[in-house]
């Protein structure tokens, strides 16, 4: 298929670029570039050795993207667009609920006028809020106990797909409720270099190991888990990816809604000590007060998507370090950014 990925220049978008085109799909990017580099997709085509169609512009400007499709004609859409900093969502709500529900609004509309039916949307695990009971399943509560507009917006767009699909039988929709991607593609060409300070703990552990930052801070040592630091379910980015394209062929009327995950938790030390064997050193740490809205530990059940779509995480924590340790040191080296 045709494909158009909206936020197709940032991290998850690039490394979902690569897998669309290894199983035989051509693509096209919308990206702003508020939180990505133009140099992303000129990575990402040096790895895939395509062309790739790229249009600066923000999914918000409706008449720009009805452009877009006129002229591209895709057939599927994957929705990976958005804002996506937890702490910056409490500090700028208004921007966070205009920015992702007004861009999926405007792209559901673009869809329906082009006649394009076929949507994969990035969610989130956190629609889950505070789990009742783990792991987390498609069933589990969601809405109770989200604890910031980033949640919000996905919990709301989840909401949005469902009573537009419900209205109008000839929608394909899936929900993809992420986990806690990490790791980098195996080329060292493509990873994760957030703007600014990042809001995820694997880059932050990768520029404490490059010398960038000086230690990690481990909040809350003190947690209900095994070492005492908050569990997560991490998983490698590229197998995030494979599970995008996977979903493309699987897609049926209504709306499905799949985790990505490992099924696994990881500890916060366990993550550190991992990247630690991976870049070679220790990694300095430091345990701070817990924050306020941490959870103790988040993983999910991934069993419907391999019941379902046959699809399964295969990379492992060990994995996810080497791979982002390979993009890290190169990206330290040459002074390069990929988004």
């Amino acid at each position: 298929m045709r494909v158009l990925l909206t936020g197709g220049a940032g991290y998850i978008g690039t490394h979902t670029l690569v897998e669309l085109y290894a199983a035989g799909h051509d693509a096209v990017v919308v990206d702003d570039l508020s939180n990505a580099q133009r140099s992303a997709i000129d990575r990402t085509s040096s790895i895939t050795g395509r062309p790739i169609a790229f249009y600066e512009s923000d999914v918000r400007d409706t008449a720009r993207l009805r452009e877009i499709f006129a002229a591209e004609h895709p057939e599927a859409v994957i929705h990976l667009a958005g804002l996506k900093a937890v702490g910056e969502s409490v500090a700028e709500p208004l921007r966070y609920y205009d920015t992702n529900i007004n861009a999926t609004l405007s792209l559901l509309t673009v869809m329906a006028e082009a006649g394009v039916f076929k949507l994969v949307f990035s969610s989130s695990a956190t629609v889950y809020g505070t789990p009742e009971t783990l792991p987390l399943t498609e069933d589990s509560r969601v809405g109770e106990g989200i604890t910031n507009p980033y949640g919000w917006t996905k919990f709301m767009i989840e909401q949005i797909l469902r009573d537009t699909a419900q209205a109008d039988a000839r929608w394909n929709v899936a929900i993809l409720r992420y986990f806690n991607p990490v790791g980098a593609h195996g080329s060292g060409l493509i990873g994760e270099d957030p703007n600014g300070i990042p809001n995820n703990l694997m880059p932050i552990v990768a520029q404490v190991a490059a010398g960038s930052r000086d230690h990690v801070s481990v909040f809350g040592d003190d947690y209900d888990t095994a070492d005492g630091t908050g569990v997560r379910d991490y998983i490698h980015v590229m197998d995030l990816a494979e599970g995008h394209v996977t979903v493309l062929s699987h897609l049926v009327p209504g709306v499905a809604t799949y985790n990505l995950g490992t099924g696994q938790g990881t500890s916060v030390l366990q993550l550190i000590k991992a990247y630690g064997q991976a870049c070679g050193h220790p990694i300095p740490y430091q345990v701070a007060p817990r924050r306020p809205g941490d959870l103790a530990a988040t993983y999910c059940s991934p069993a419907k998507a391999a019941q379902d779509l046959g699809w399964i995480a295969r990379r492992t924590v060990e994995d996810a370090c080497r791979d982002s340790w390979r993009w890290q040191s190169g990206a330290a080296s040459n002074g390069s950014r990929q988004d």
